[in-house]
């Protein structure tokens, strides 16, 4: 076994993890989209929408939706790291023990 180092998470960079969440977030907005506009072709089919409707509403969606939630992803991510940095002021950081392999 490797020898065990205990570390203790000071801060967290504000930027690095709204980029971590950014790309996780647009991934979701992806699978989301996705999903939805074949819901949205189905139901349009079933409704007998024309298909101009019905296509350009899967194009916007296809857009829209992914870049939501990018936006979403930043905005949750920057935020969560100002709240860390701020309680970790209070409490000294979250112990860890890590173990070389």
């Amino acid at each position: 076994m490797g020898e065990v180092t205990k570390i203790k998470l000071k801060r967290i960079g504000v930027l690095s993890l709204a980029k971590y969440f950014t790309i996780i977030w647009l991934i979701f907005g992806v699978i989301y989209a996705a999903m939805f506009a074949v819901l949205g072709a189905f139901i349009g089919s079933l409704l007998t929408l024309p298909s101009f409707i019905t296509g350009a509403g899967i194009v916007v969606v296809i857009i829209v939706i992914p870049l939501v939630f990018a936006l979403a992803g930043f905005i949750i991510g920057a935020l969560a790291a100002i709240i860390y940095n701020l309680i970790v002021r209070l409490t000294g950081g979250v112990q860890m023990d890590l173990e070389e392999v």
